[in-house]
């Protein structure tokens, strides 16, 4: 079976890493695809309103807190298996969803498919930690988050050229674009139908083409928390809020502050993706030459600013300059897998993955709902107030060692010569 991927497949997605690539791109074709047509299907469709949306969203972060169940299943399936699975699962729920326009129908998709993205996700970062080599990690991470550019930049387009002719017209005006081409207004199932589809495929390909990988060392199938990863556990969660604040505010500024529309915000996000899949691979080289301390160190004194600059900002231009490089600093958190890479014990990469995705998802539950009642009152204090977790980010950030290794997890960790790495 392996021959046959060697023959038939371009060098870049042959092996273990090719793989990983592969399901990066196919997994950003559904996700993104769902997203991208959510807000007008279900008000359009399902007429929906603020508390059914909400709703909808809250069911959407379920998966997410109980990302360490999927350790539980690894005596029954294994990771390689199981991340199909969750892919295929992914997919199937992105088709499924224009077949069901009812509030208990799009609840009922929706739970599918963020169950198969965010036990995809899981699998992924646990199969990447333990397949790729620790030198080479942060540039394959790097290439896992172009593929996922270009597939989201792939539907993206689908979605522009086949979908709302009006839009297409009016970015192609925007772009200068003398006498622009009609879209296809082909409407959303289809167009959930074919994202659903590309994903399914190509986790049925990866199935059936690819080899079983054998991953170095059995991992351990049970759920903890270890004392010596605690720097870990707080760089996780310190990122998922980080990463609700520009997800919730940043794109609600810029529509409601500056009067950006859905058109703007496609270019603007078009630019994001641009970025990303020239930038990414930068990025990787960077973290493997100066270390994970330094990125870390650079990516939050960065958002310092961009947040900071985010609660001043009067100038429509400049709020976009801050929002696309606000966007590109979620590649430098690939630094924070790849430092649990060189520190953790090979066997603990699995459950470890599960139990960081509940770490992570744990502000997606609070700070959306806490920090929309202070948007309300005063919405440069929500990004004083990132600033400020970015703070708290950085001083974790300098707590990283140089050269962190198991028995070096923080720079408060001395270890002796030959010292042997306890379990706690």
């Amino acid at each position: 079976m392996s021959r046959y991927v060697t023959r038939f497949l371009p060098r870049f997605l042959q092996g273990p890493e090719g793989m990983l690539i592969l399901m990066a791109f196919a997994m950003a074709i559904s996700l993104q695809g769902w997203f991208a047509l959510l807000n007008n299907f279900v008000v359009e469709r399902a007429n929906f309103t603020g508390k059914e949306i909400g709703f909808l969203q809250s069911i959407r972060e379920i998966p997410g807190f109980l990302s360490f169940a999927a350790v539980l299943l690894l005596p029954f399936i294994r990771e390689q298996n199981l991340a199909f699975l969750s892919l295929f699962l992914l997919g199937i729920g992105t088709a499924l969803t224009g077949y069901f326009p009812t509030e208990l129908g799009l609840y009922l998709t929706t739970l599918l498919m963020s169950t198969g993205f965010h036990y995809y996700e899981t699998m992924n970062q646990s199969l990447t930690l333990q397949m790729i080599e620790k030198k080479r990690a942060p540039i394959h991470l790097a290439t896992q988050l172009k593929a996922a550019s270009i597939g989201t930049f792939f539907i993206f387009i689908v979605i522009i050229a086949f979908f709302n002719d009006s839009a297409f017209v009016r970015i192609q005006e925007n772009l200068g674009i003398a006498e622009p081409l009609t879209g296809l207004n082909l409407g959303y199932v289809p167009i959930y139908v074919f994202a659903g589809a590309v994903t399914a495929v190509i986790a049925v390909f990866c199935k059936v083409y690819y080899p079983f990988f054998e991953a170095a060392e059995v991992q351990t199938k049970s759920l903890f928390l270890r004392r010596r990863y605690w720097l870990y556990y707080a760089l996780t969660f310190m990122g998922g809020a980080r990463r609700q604040i520009f997800m919730v505010f940043a794109g609600f500024l810029m529509v409601e502050k500056f009067g950006y529309d859905a058109t703007a915000i496609t270019l603007l996000f078009m630019v994001n993706l641009i970025a990303n899949i020239w930038i990414a691979p930068y990025i990787g080289r960077f973290i493997v030459k100066m270390g994970e301390r330094r990125a870390l160190i650079l990516e939050y004194v960065g958002l310092i600013c961009v947040f900071g600059s985010y609660a001043v900002v009067e100038d429509a231009s400049f709020a976009a300059f801050l929002y696309i490089v606000d966007h590109l600093f979620f590649a430098f958190s690939m630094a924070i897998k790849t430092y649990f890479q060189k520190i953790a014990d090979p066997k603990d990469i699995a459950s470890t993955a599960g139990v960081s995705f509940t770490i992570n998802h744990i502000a997606a539950v609070g700070i959306p709902a806490a920090f929309g009642y202070l948007y309300l009152e005063d919405e440069g204090l929500v990004f004083i107030l990132g600033a400020g977790m970015a703070v708290i980010s950085l001083i974790l950030a300098m707590l990283v060692p140089r050269d962190p290794e198991a028995g070096n997890e923080t720079v408060l960790t001395r270890p002796g010569p030959g010292a042997v790495q306890p379990a706690e």
